[in-house]
């Protein structure tokens, strides 16, 4: 049976300015916003939108991810005919080779697309959050004939250079694309979400992998080709809310913004547009009698004794008595030892911080790799990325 619209997240990159949070973790399967992983949003964003076939383009660190998204039934994907599936990079005929770009990692995937026989593609991206219906962008473009329709925001113009950018005309039609210029013709930000043709995308990802000459990337060869061609293409303006949460700093301000939904624009609350995930088998969180929480989110399974504000905890964290969270994203199974202090900070999973140590400060976002130890009485200066556990007494800036 034929799909109208299947969809391919590539979350296969190795998120080198996540640093020490992605050195065994895939960045789509890093912790957001207490109960998530940043997967789930390109996930429930699909299955709020109707979208019931989902292809990963998975590659680095790819085990974690992949046991995340199992048989896909918290997304209400483990359906018999489509549903959701991990796609590593395996052998083909001419040998095996890893995804050498974002249009490479869709080329090595052909098969699985023609096998639904669908009219229209889209390509998401695993490391973004965003809330986006897009059905609705489905309709913009069959309603404009479109061949390529891309998401754009309008940002300030200076910042503009930062992007890539869509010159469109009063039809929304892109005349010229832009890759990060000195001097922005446009304020539209690619998002990096594209509806395809099918046949079209095809069509120019077979002549793009022939091609020894190219970065087999959308923005630097399939984007320009299609330019040059005089294709339909068309720009979707999305006014919600829509972050790349590529870095450090970044990622700490998104998580931070889920604490004000009513000025962010991010409400996990919203019960019109839920995001789902594989929630662990935890009892509720408890909370001592003589903590202080304020204007924070704790997760199932936190117990909490100290003190903790303005904080994203993820599942099981424990802060002891007499250790103090502030302004900090804890992922999951983090302990705090008595008399600790954590603030403007990313502690990446089962982090340990020892009694009296200080992780963070009033400046720069530091964070602390999965599984490490933070010795009693160390440490870590703002702004420090720590790849290796601290021992105890010891100041790493």
């Amino acid at each position: 049976m034929a799909k109208e619209i299947v969809a391919m997240i590539l979350a296969g990159g190795r998120g080198s300015r996540l640093y020490a949070l992605t050195q065994k973790t895939a960045k789509p399967a890093v912790s957001f916003g207490g109960k998530y992983r940043i997967v789930d949003f390109p996930l429930s964003n699909c299955v709020n939108s109707d979208i019931d076939t989902v292809g990963i383009a998975t590659q680095y660190q790819p085990q974690k991810l992949n046991e995340y998204i199992g048989n896909g039934q918290p997304w209400d994907l483990d359906r018999l005919h489509g549903g959701v599936h991990t796609l590593p990079p395996y052998e083909q005929a001419n040998g095996t080779d890893w995804y050498k770009g974002t249009a490479n990692a869709i080329y090595q995937n052909i098969g699985f697309i023609d096998s639904y026989n669908p009219e229209y593609v889209i390509i998401l991206s695993g490391d973004q959050i965003c809330k986006q219906d897009y059905a609705d962008f489905l309709r913009f473009h069959k309603e404009k004939g479109a061949e390529f329709s891309v998401a754009v925001m309008e940002v300030d113009w200076k910042e503009a250079s930062r992007f890539g950018l869509m010159v469109a005309d009063e039809t929304d039609r892109i005349t010229e694309f832009q890759e990060k210029p000195p001097v922005p013709k446009s304020n539209l930000a690619s998002m990096g979400i594209y509806i395809f043709n099918w046949d079209v995308l095809k069509k120019y990802l077979i002549e793009d992998e022939a091609d020894p000459n190219s970065k087999n990337d959308f923005g630097m060869n399939i984007i320009p080709a299609l330019l040059r061609d005089g294709r339909k293409m068309y720009a979707y303006r999305f006014a919600g809310y829509w972050r790349d949460v590529g870095t450090i700093d970044s990622l700490w301000e998104a998580n931070m913004e889920v604490l004000d939904p009513e000025n962010s624009g991010i409400d996990i609350f919203d019960k019109t547009w839920k995001i789902y995930s594989r929630n662990p088998v935890l009892p509720a969180q408890k909370i001592g009698e003589r903590a202080v929480v304020q204007d924070s989110l704790i997760t199932e399974g936190c117990k909490i004794y100290g003190n903790v504000k303005h904080s994203v905890l993820s599942a099981g964290v424990v802060v002891e008595e007499g250790a103090t969270v502030e302004d900090a994203v804890l992922m999951d199974g983090v302990v705090v030892k008595a008399g600790a202090v954590v603030k403007r900070c990313i502690l990446a999973e089962d982090v340990v911080v020892g009694a009296g140590a200080k992780v963070g400060g009033e400046g720069a976002i530091a964070h602390v790799g999965t599984g490490l130890t933070i010795g009693a009485g160390a440490t870590v200066k703002e702004g420090a990325k720590v790849f290796e556990s601290v021992k105890e007494g010891v100041e790493v800036c």
